[in-house]
């Protein structure tokens, strides 16, 4: 036995050193290869304003130097080729916009439930669309509050409202999976944020039990998580058939051949079966939180695009280890997992956190924005479904018109090449904006339906002063 296990051990390494050097290889061509659709998505986190805001609203001076951080934040983002910002929406028992169910974080304003003079979801959705990029509302959905801060939420905490759906475990109170109470409750909160805002998805985090959970029941305990992950699915797509719904699973989903999860995985660990969630299609696109490396990365790398049942899955990048109060890692170690992931024809990449790229720690952000991300690149399209198929001429609202500019020296405009590619836009294009950079180019137009597919090219040379905002390609 001990033989065996030698042997399996050496071809396993022998296997990942062979992975990494072809990989490595190959990373050229990666990098050069920007293809036009990519998920370049980063999260941007409100939870005690880690990200944002940095600022409390406390007059009116305050609440612009809040918005003014958001749209510096965004600018650099833009800079870099993000396109899609999961923006912590729910933090802890909290949200960031007026609600009738949750009361305001208090990170804005200083106190729960009061408001810092605007509506920051708002504000933060059309300030991303400004920039053409999809906002998608980040809901941490099974943690409800720390137990010392439960009571400073408020009247429309659940300690007062509803105590029994909460359960303590260590400092924290978590909303009970096995209640039905807890799909409802998660559920009018998903359809409070579809219906009220233009955001592009709801992005679900920690839809699973928590750490350390009796490791008993586990098939009841996923089939608890899925019955949640069905309903909020179903609620998000009876509101608005076009939002994508995603999940941040765990960065395992079970062991691999020769690679075991070591104790740690979505599947048997916090009972979170994200492949059936993709596999029956109540899950359009993942990111799974993948925030290792070497052996720890690759194999569960593969893995997940192997079990991906036609469903986008962006693996979720740890950028924050590189910082040295953290694993300080080498900005290879994450350059190289860029590199593989387009390598496997996986449709993109997230990155936790924002504040990590923005503080261009050990050279990323230069990196991404110089070498990596070269061109833009737009999200890629939702895969037919049900919701698609019988909602294409219904009566729910439309989302505003994008429009995607391409522009080259050459007639006519060839939009199936990446480098060709300008920006998407939402409504409206400024043109004085880009009339230098564009000055003598031939120009086209496309228009992206609701669910992200693209229209046939308009051919617009030469340049109008701008395109009229009920514009639509015939």
């Amino acid at each position: 036995m001990e033989n065996h296990s030698q042997s399996n051990t050496f071809v396993g390494m022998r296997r990942l050193i062979i992975i990494l050097l072809a990989f490595t290889l190959s990373c050229n061509i990666a990098i050069s290869a920007n293809p036009k659709h990519e998920i370049r998505a980063v999260w941007y986190t409100t939870l005690m304003g880690l990200d944002w805001p940095r600022t409390q609203a406390t007059d009116h001076a305050t609440m612009e130097i809040q918005k003014q951080e958001l749209r510096r934040d965004l600018d650099r983002l833009q800079k870099d080729g993000i396109n899609l910002i999961y923006l912590q929406t729910r933090t802890r028992g909290a949200v960031i916009y007026p609600s009738h169910i949750e009361p305001m974080d208090a990170v804005f304003a200083g106190k729960y439930g009061k408001s810092p003079g605007y509506d920051p979801l708002a504000f933060a959705i059309t300030e991303c669309h400004k920039r053409g990029m999809e906002c998608h509302a980040w809901v941490v959905t099974i943690p409800y509050a720390k137990i010392e801060t439960a009571r400073r939420l408020g009247g429309q905490s659940l300690i007062y409202t509803n105590p029994s759906l909460l359960f303590k475990q260590n400092d924290m109170y978590y909303l009970d999976p096995a209640r039905e109470e807890t799909e409802q409750y998660l559920s009018s909160i998903c359809q409070e944020i579809a219906h009220n805002y233009d955001v592009d998805g709801i992005h679900l985090d920690y839809i699973r039990y928590p750490e350390n959970t009796p490791n008993n029941r586990q098939q009841w305990r996923r089939d608890n998580i899925t019955r949640i992950v069905r309903k909020l699915y179903n609620t998000v797509k009876n509101e608005k058939p076009w939002l994508r719904v995603s999940c941040s699973p765990v960065g395992k989903y079970y062991d691999v051949s020769r690679y075991p999860s070591r104790g740690w995985n979505a599947y048997g660990t916090v009972f979170q079966d994200a492949v059936l969630w993709m596999e029956e299609g109540i899950m359009d696109m993942i990111s799974p939180m993948m925030y290792f490396k070497d052996d720890h990365f690759y194999p569960f790398c593969a893995d997940w695009q192997e079990q991906c049942h036609g469903k986008l899955v962006a693996p979720g990048l740890g950028i924050y280890f590189l910082h040295p109060n953290e694993k300080n890692w080498d900005l290879k170690d994450v350059t190289r997992e860029l590199c593989y992931i387009r390598s496997l024809g996986m449709p993109g990449a997230a990155f936790f956190r924002a504040r990590f790229l923005l503080d261009d720690v050990k050279g990323l952000e230069n990196w991404m924005r110089n070498f990596y991300y070269t061109t833009p690149a737009i999200i890629p399209p939702l895969t037919e479904g049900v919701y698609q198929t019988n909602n294409r001429s219904t009566n729910s609202p439309k989302r505003n018109t994008r429009l995607v500019l391409y522009a080259s020296k050459d007639y006519p405009v060839d939009t199936a090449k990446p480098e060709n590619l300008v920006r998407v836009f939402w409504g409206d294009v400024k043109w004085n904006e880009l009339t230098r950079r564009l000055w003598g180019m031939h120009l086209a137009v496309t228009e992206l339906d609701d669910f992200g597919n693209e229209s046939r090219p308009r051919d617009l040379t030469p340049a109008p002063r701008k395109i009229p905002q009920n514009f639509t390609i015939r």
